[in-house]
């Protein structure tokens, strides 16, 4: 590993270990998500945020997951929901960018995504399993990117962004939702 790494979080791609990415690789409002996960594997963080979910929707029930903490928030189903599709937007602009992709890509807006989906009508259960998937899916993406792949850039929402910046963002995203289910829903574990 290199030297320096230790304390910060990194990605370790076979025999390279790419780090934190910098301030320019990423709009500032990201700065919220990359903070969360500044230090350790990252992989390992990733795959530890699926058990993580397991451990959180376990401790609720059907009945509890359709409460919010405070009127106008989310349910519990619609938090999960919404990390799985967040995390499949984030995850497919990793892949365009970190393929060499030169076409800008378009934000979104989280808020009608959630509306649209109606992910209270839907089981937790199923709900946990979808992000499950979605987490494996990004994973399996991660194996095919190699360390150059990782320091390339893109442009999202008029913004330029970096592919391990991107995996910061995943990551970092996945977290916020983990903290916000055990702080504000009480459900889940560190």
């Amino acid at each position: 590993m290199a030297r320096g790494l230790v304390e910060k979080a990194y990605i370790a791609v076979g025999e390279f270990v790419v780090g934190v990415p910098e301030e320019g690789e990423y709009a500032s409002f990201y700065g919220t998500y990359v903070d969360q996960v500044r230090t350790g594997n990252l992989l390992e963080r990733l795959r530890h945020q699926g058990q993580r979910v397991d451990d959180a929707v376990s401790a609720t029930t059907e009945e509890e997951s359709l409460r919010s903490y405070a009127p106008g928030k989310w349910t519990v189903r619609q938090v999960l929901g919404h990390m799985a599709d967040s995390e499949r937007v984030f995850s497919y602009r990793l892949l365009r960018i970190g393929r060499s992709d030169p076409t800008p890509l378009a934000g979104f807006e989280q808020n009608p995504y959630v509306a649209a989906a109606d992910f209270n009508a839907r089981r937790l259960s199923d709900l946990a399993e979808d992000f499950r998937i979605v987490r494996r899916a990004t994973l399996r993406l991660l194996d095919t990117l190699s360390a150059d792949d990782l320091t390339r850039t893109g442009i999202v929402n008029g913004d330029p962004i970096s592919a391990r910046a991107l995996v910061f963002v995943i990551a970092g995203h996945a977290e916020h939702h983990l903290r916000i289910l055990r702080d504000q829903y009480g459900v889940g574990r560190p």
